[in-house]
């Protein structure tokens, strides 16, 4: 037994050992296989391999070939290319050479004929003077033979000339004039009767009152306020002089300035529609009315444009056309009084083929200085210059406007026509009234008394020219004083002035503490 344990524990390690050996001569075999089977495919791998590469190469020798001929082409056109450049070139350089000879031949032409001709000069030159001795030579021969000098001679001849073409020069300048005299008034009489019968006008002529109508007669007494308060107020802040007298529901607003006057009319209306009447509601709503007058100024000096068909005009200057509204000149209105020459204007302007617009523009500035002539110094004509010519109008107008009253002489018709129609419009029946402007000037000259002295803040003339009110600035004068410059108006009003009955000179000191509650 033990025997047969033995024999099968041999047998398995026979066993183990044969199935070893066997298992190694298998992975032997079964390596060299392997190895054969790499180095099969290594050969064959090198063999595509050489035969990519044979290909390759010769794929590059073909592409380097092909890009061989292209550059020997394009370097056979390039060279071929710089041949025609260079034989153009040549070609230039011959024809400049060619033009270069052909210049060099006519400039040696030229400095030819150059020297031909100064010699010729030079002959020219001898000549004249030779010529000219021998005229000379001449005209002293003549002047021994006929006994006269050239300039006697000649002096001779233009005075028998002059005697005898006087008389007939004479007589058709005269002939001429006779003629043009007739034909000149006859058309200057169809001229202005035309543009006369072609513009008209109503005659108006201007007050220095006012009326304004009250809703009752208690009205008046808040007017005049307590001890009179108000009515001291509103004549010393507008100006003018309020007659309350026994006209039932009614009061007259005086005043020889119609700005002033107007101004004031509004401001009552306005009062009286409010109700509230005292000192400093009447100074308020003055100011506000005077602000909405000069927006209405504006508005009558655009009116007047549009009615003329004048375009072009500053701002500026449009206010102060608006402002002749409120002006007069021997009870004329001055606005209405320009609106008329500058129609008139342009109507004569139009028959005689002048320009229409320039002339009705001359016609409507011409009297420009009027609007401010009581606010600086010099004559309408003086102030109206400079007007139009801060506002650069034309010279045309500039000369009308310093001939209209014959101060400087005129230099176009336009100018003429200014004169002849400023003429018209104050000639026509109830347009203006003398007496009426002397009155306004009494007024002025009193107004202009009163505020020549030091001190004095504005002077009104109220009464008509009867009484005068001297406002003073109460910080420059005293009690004392205001009783001297009363006397010293009172003095020179005697000493330049002619006036009927009396005049009363009020000077009124006010001194105000004023404070605002916030």
């Amino acid at each position: 037994m033990n025997f047969n344990l033995m024999s099968i524990i041999l047998t398995f390690i026979v066993g183990i050992f044969g199935g070893a050996i066997i298992i190694f001569v298998f992975e032997y075999i079964k390596g060299i296989t392997a190895s054969k089977k790499a180095e099969r495919l290594l050969s064959e791998s090198k063999k595509e391999a050489d035969k990519y590469k044979r290909d390759s190469l010769l794929e590059l020798k073909e592409e380097s070939y092909k890009l061989k001929q292209d550059v020997d082409k394009e370097i056979k056109q390039k060279k071929e290319e710089i041949n025609g450049t260079e034989m153009r070139l040549i070609q230039r350089e011959n024809n400049l050479d060619k033009r270069d000879e052909m210049l060099q031949k006519r400039d040696a032409i030229l400095d030819e004929r150059d020297n031909n001709l100064l010699a010729k000069q030079k002959e020219l030159l001898e000549k004249e003077a030779k010529i000219e001795e021998l005229l000379k030579e001449e005209m002293k021969q003549l002047e021994s033979i006929a006994k006269f000098s050239k300039e006697k001679a000649r002096s001779m001849i233009m005075k028998r000339v002059e005697d005898e073409m006087s008389l007939e020069t004479a007589t058709f300048i005269k002939e001429r004039e006779r003629e043009a005299k007739l034909v000149a008034n006859e058309k200057a009489k169809d001229l202005i009767v035309t543009s006369m019968q072609r513009y008209s006008e109503d005659v108006a002529s201007e007050q220095t009152v006012s009326t304004i109508n009250l809703p009752n007669d208690e009205m008046k007494g808040r007017l005049i306020g307590r001890e009179g308060r108000n009515i001291r107020t509103i004549e010393s802040v507008t100006g003018v002089d309020l007659i309350i007298d026994d006209t039932p529901e009614a009061i007259v607003v005086s005043s020889f300035d119609p700005l002033r006057r107007e101004i004031a009319k509004v401001t009552i209306e306005t009062l009286i529609k409010d109700g509230r009447i005292h000192p400093s509601r009447i100074e308020e709503i003055y100011d506000k009315v005077s602000k909405d007058i000069n927006e209405k100024i504006t508005e009558l000096g655009n009116d007047t444009l549009f009615k003329l068909s004048i375009t072009n005009v500053d701002p500026e200057l449009v206010h102060l056309i608006g402002k002749l509204h409120f002006r007069t000149s021997y009870g004329q209105n001055a606005l209405q009084h320009s609106l008329e020459v500058a129609n008139l204007c342009g109507l004569m302007a139009s028959e005689l083929g002048e320009n229409q617009l320039l002339a009705k523009r001359a016609g409507l500035l011409h009297d420009i200085g009027k609007s401010i002539d009581y606010e600086i110094e010099g004559s309408h004509v003086e102030i109206g210059l400079e007007i139009a010519k801060k506002y650069h109008e034309n010279e045309i107008i500039v000369n009308a406007i310093a001939s209209h009253h014959g101060d400087e002489e005129q230099t176009s018709v336009i100018a003429t026509l200014v004169q002849i129609a400023d003429t018209l419009s104050a000639a026509r029946p109830g347009a203006r009234n003398d007496s009426l402007e002397n009155y306004i000037k009494r007024l002025e000259q009193l107004e202009e008394i009163g505020n020549s002295f030091d001190g004095v803040e504005k002077t009104f003339a109220m009464q008509a020219g009867r009484e005068i009110r001297v406002m003073v600035k109460p910080d420059e004068v005293d009690d004392s004083r205001s009783y001297k410059i009363a006397r010293d108006i009172k003095e020179k009003i005697e000493a330049e002035m002619q006036y009927p009955g009396t005049i009363k000179i009020t000077v009124i000191r006010e001194t105000r503490a004023q404070e605002e509650a916030k």
